[in-house]
This record gives structure tokens, C-alpha cells and sequence, in this order.
């Protein structure tokens, strides 16, 4: 296919579930899980002929940095330049697939556990599926907005009328932390679009805006606005409270597509427009993240360790992992950038499966407390096998593609003076996962098989074990040959990681020439300082890269 076909089948795949929603709503109540299900998957089936489409043509010019890029007119008003512009980089295209592959799984699995207001449940997925995918697509400011926000109502419809017992405090309290962040970043890109244009033309272009650049006082501010709203979204300590509250409350579905996309949001937020648009900014504001991150990693493992609810700790770990990708992206780092954006990949396929299997014990036995099980793995030997599998993946087992993620990061942040501090800390949430994830599934799985209604637990079904292993193949792939997946982001990443560090007067250490005989061993890497105009104001320091 040409770059214009796979342009035009990108620009599809954003609107193909949208297709579904007119026809569940006018079709009997017994049909809309069917057409949820296929509307799901036309756009899994058209991500991945764009995969290959686009891994056929990785190696041809890019345009404005993208393989993929689409333009054209949307809000066509006198002084404004307002466009559809989408685009594919080696970044986003591995979080399209993984959208729409978690959204048809969640979809599938609702059918046995969702059985009331059907019509509107799964027509809030579809439309939820539409504004993730236009998000990890957008490159214009305004429209990405519009994706960002669109997440937000079906989402609070979700957990608010299909949720737990506290479902209205957790879906208003989403809704809440989400919003206030997100009117900030609408005001910080009003400004952005008002004053990057020298033709007093209102712009919300993401090239034009990048190109035209902005002062360090006003970075600052930028960036606060645009990181805050990311930040709750991931969510960063301390912003995350609303995290466990939403899990815990959620439908399965809603947890398995809130762990597995919708807090990429807020990291691939990060890495595609506070570091670019505003690289003085986030070289000022480094190590602050770095903190914060390390601080989200060790809170989070430890409140995990002392969680009863199987479903909370599951949560609280994601709170700890997310930290370690964030420290991955202000690391300025360029194995800790890969390690970060394979850790989003990575992170989505082992936590959505972690509440799959939540979610298919609670169908059996209505109760999530570490306390109501013991010795089940007699009862359900396949279930124990997948759940073990998965807990390995989380807690970064090597031959996992937990491993491959947290070990970019980790390497990419101690090979650097002025970030190896924060490696060592956030090493100790490694260990800590091992701890609290393997206790809970000793606890859960061994023992004495005492309690009688454990005794009558049916193990996996085929469909329940077909929807698992798609994500249980790719932990698999990821962990073994991560190759593949890291060559693309890393096409992508290395140069951003290059731009933000020369924008702020650094370069990434170079290697230096192997030494000839007689002469002395280098003591460490060489590091060369860009020349900078004096008179342009960088920021801080930043890290010594």
C-alpha cells in the first residue's frame, strides 16, 4: 500500500468503531454485545494491515518526523488554522495495536458479566475506543484535546452506572481530577495557538507551534499546565488517589482498558508534546519528575504489599510501575526512553491481563479479599498457570517483557551521574513487587483448600483461556525478541532525546574510539557540551549527560 492509502486507512481506523454505535442502539438488546464485538475488532484488523503497512515503508523519508502524516482543513475560519492532522511515528503506532486489541477483549468478556442496560454499556466502549485511538493519533493541539476530553464521559458513565457499591464517589472523583487538569492544558494551548504565529494567525498546528518556539519563563508555565493534566492522568504521586478508587469500583472491562490504555494517555502525553514543545521547560523540572516518580514507585509497591483486596493491590501496583515509566522519559536517556515507551507496551498487556483474572475469580466466587481464598490451585490448575505467568510478567521476570522495560530504565537512568541516585532507589520498587505479588499468590493459590465454596470453583473455560492468550503470546514475544518493538521507538525516541538535550546545550555521551597499545584506558564516557549562544537563556543545567 502507498503512504496515501495507509494515511487514509489510519484516519479509519480512529472513527471504525463509531460504526457500531447507530446499529447496537437500533438493534433488540440481545444483539448489541455481537455488534459491539465485531465493531471492536474491524479496527484491531485494520491497526494491524497498518502495522504492516507501515513496517513495509519504516525505511522511506519521513515527513514532519512521521512515517505516516495526514493533513487537511478542519475548522476553515478567517484567521484560524485548525486541521485534522494525525500522524503514525514509531511511538504511537505500537500503542494503536495494543488499543484495539484490549478493547475487543474487554468487549468479549463483558458478555458474561454485564447484564443490564446492555445497549448503552457497550455503545460508551465503543465511543471510548474512538477517543483513545484519535488521542495516540492527533498531532494538532485542539484536536487531540477534543480525543482527551472524549475519554473522560464514557468513562465516568462507566464506572458510575456499572461499577461497585461506591461506584458514584470513585466516577465522580475520576471525573473531577480529570477535568480540573484538563481545563488547565485547554488554557495553556489557547496561549500556545494565540502566540506561535508571527502572522496573528490562531494556530493549533503541532509542527508550527514546535517550530516557532516559546521563551523559558513562558516554557515554564506551559509546561506546568500541559504536565499537570498528563501527571493525573498516568497518575503521578500525588495525584494518583483517584487510581485505586476507580479500579476497585470499576466493571472488569473498565479496569482492564483503564490499566491497558487509558493511563498511556498520560505518559505518551509526556514524551509527544511537554518534551518537545517545551524541552527548557522539562529540563528544569527533571529531577522534580525523577522525585516524584521514584517516590510514586516505593509508595506504591509498599501501600500494594498491605492491600487485602486482590483487585486494590493490582491497582497500587500500577501506581508503582507507571512511576518507573515516567522516570524512563525525564531520565533524558536514550535506553531509558525506549525503556519507557516498551514498558507503556509492556505494562498494558501484563496489568489488563492481571484484572482479567480478577475478574473471572470474582465471577465464580463475588469476593476479591486475599483472606476468602487458600489452596485453590488444586481446584483450578489453568487458571494458577496463567495467573503465575502473569504475576512473573509483573514483577519482571527475564523471558517476560516485564524485564525488558524496567531494565532499559534502570540501566538508561545508572549510567548517568546526575540520575544514578534515582536508579537506585527506584530498584528497590523492583524488589519489593517480587515481594507483594508473590506473597499474594502464595496466599491465594497454596495452602489448605478449607473453605467450602472454593472447594465447588470451576477452572477457565476455552473461551475465558482463548481471551487470555493473545496477551500471555505477547508477553512471551516482548520478553524473548523485543528486537522488533524496540528498533521502531527507538527510530522515533533517539531523536527526541537528542532534540531536548540540544535544546538545552547538551548531547548524549559519545563513545569513544578504542583505545591503541601503550595508550591509557578512558576512565568513562566522554562528555561534549553544545556551544551556546550566551545570550539565549537554556534552563538549568539539567542531568550530566
Amino acid at each position: 500500500m502507498t503512504k496515501e492509502q495507509l494515511c487514509l486507512l489510519m484516519n479509519l481506523t480512529v472513527f471504525a468503531p463509531a460504526v457500531g454505535i447507530p446499529l447496537l442502539l437500533m438493534m433488540k438488546q440481545s444483539a448489541a454485545k455481537y455488534i459491539a464485538l465485531i465493531a471492536s475488532f474491524i479496527p484491531f484488523v485494520l491497526s494491524l494491515i497498518l502495522l504492516s503497512g507501515y513496517l513495509g515503508i519504516s525505511g522511506t523519508p519521513e515527513e514532519n518526523g512521521f512515517i505516516l502524516y495526514s493533513s487537511f482543513k478542519w475548522l476553515n475560519m478567517p484567521g484560524m488554522d485548525i486541521n485534522f492532522t494525525t500522524g503514525l511515528d514509531g511511538i504511537s503506532i505500537h500503542l494503536l495495536w495494543l488499543t484495539t486489541l484490549i478493547f475487543p477483549i474487554s468487549i468479549y468478556f463483558s458478555w458474561r458479566s454485564i447484564d443490564t442496560y446492555e445497549k448503552p454499556y457497550y455503545a460508551l466502549l465503543l465511543l471510548l475506543e474512538v477517543g483513545v485511538i484519535g488521542f495516540f493519533v492527533s498531532l494538532d493541539l485542539l484536536l487531540f484535546y477534543v480525543f482527551f476530553e472524549m475519554v473522560l464521559i464514557p468513562m465516568y458513565f462507566i464506572i458510575g452506572i456499572w461499577g461497585g457499591k461506591d461506584r458514584i464517589y470513585a466516577s465522580v472523583k475520576f471525573f473531577l481530577y480529570t477535568l480540573i487538569g484538563s481545563l488547565l492544558m485547554l488554557i495553556a494551548i489557547i496561549y500556545a495557538g494565540l502566540h506561535s504565529n508571527s502572522d496573528f494567525v490562531f494556530t493549533t498546528d503541532y509542527h508550527r507551534i514546535l517550530k516557532a518556539g516559546f521563551s523559558p519563563e513562558v516554557q515554564t508555565w506551559l509546561f506546568l499546565a500541559f504536565t499537570l493534566s498528563f501527571a493525573i492522568k498516568v497518575p503521578m504521586f500525588p495525584l494518583h488517589t483517584w487510581l485505586p478508587d476507580a479500579h476497585v469500583q470499576a466493571p472488569t472491562a473498565g479496569s482492564v482498558i483503564l490499566a491497558g490504555v487509558l493511563l498511556k494517555m498520560g505518559t505518551y502525553g509526556l514524551v509527544r508534546f511537554s518534551l518537545p514543545l517545551f524541552p527548557v521547560a522539562a529540563n528544569q523540572f527533571a529531577d522534580v519528575m525523577c522525585i516524584l516518580s521514584v517516590i510514586g514507585i516505593i509508595y506504591g509497591a509498599m501501600a500494594a504489599m498491605v492491600q487485602t483486596d486482590i483487585k486494590k493491590l493490582v491497582a497500587y501496583s500500577s501506581v508503582s510501575h507507571m512511576g518507573f515509566i515516567v522516570l524512563g522519559i525525564f531520565a533524558f536517556s536514550k535506553d531509558a526512553m525506549s525503556g519507557a515507551i516498551i514498558q507503556m507496551i509492556g505494562h498494558g498487556i501484563s496489568t489488563g491481563a492481571l484484572f482479567l483474572l480478577v475478574g473471572m475469580i470474582y465471577d465464580r466466587r463475588h469476593t476479591r479479599e486475599i483472606k476468602d481464598y487458600q489452596g485453590i490451585a488444586k481446584q483450578v490448575p489453568v487458571f494458577t498457570l496463567l495467573f503465575m505467568i502473569t504475576v512473573f510478567s509483573s514483577v519482571g521476570l527475564p523471558g517476560l517483557n516485564g524485564f525488558i522495560g524496567e531494565f532499559l530504565v534502570l540501566i538508561g537512568t545508572g549510567a548517568q551521574e546526575g540520575t544514578r541516585v534515582y536508579a537506585f532507589f527506584a530498584a528497590t520498587g523492583v524488589i519489593i513487587a517480587a515481594v507483594y505479588l508473590l506473597w499474594m499468590f502464595r496466599r491465594v493459590m497454596f495452602g489448605e483448600l478449607d473453605k467450602e465454596a472454593n472447594k465447588k470453583l470451576v477452572d477457565l473455560n476455552r473461551h475465558e483461556v482463548g481471551l487470555l492468550m493473545p496477551l500471555i503470546a505477547l508477553m512471551f514475544i516482548m520478553g524473548l525478541y523485543a528486537t522488533p518493538f524496540l528498533k521502531e521507538i527507538n527510530r522515533s525516541s533517539d531523536p527526541l532525546v537528542q532534540y531536548v538535550l540540544e535544546k538545552n546545550g547538551l548531547v548524549l555521551p559519545t563513545v569513544a574510539p578504542a583505545p591503541q597499545p601503550g595508550q591509557p584506558v578512558p576512565a568513562g564516557p566522554q562528555i561534549q557540551q553544545i556551544p551556546v549562544n550566551p545570550n539565549q537563556e537554556t534552563g538549568h543545567e539539567g542531568h550530566n549527560h
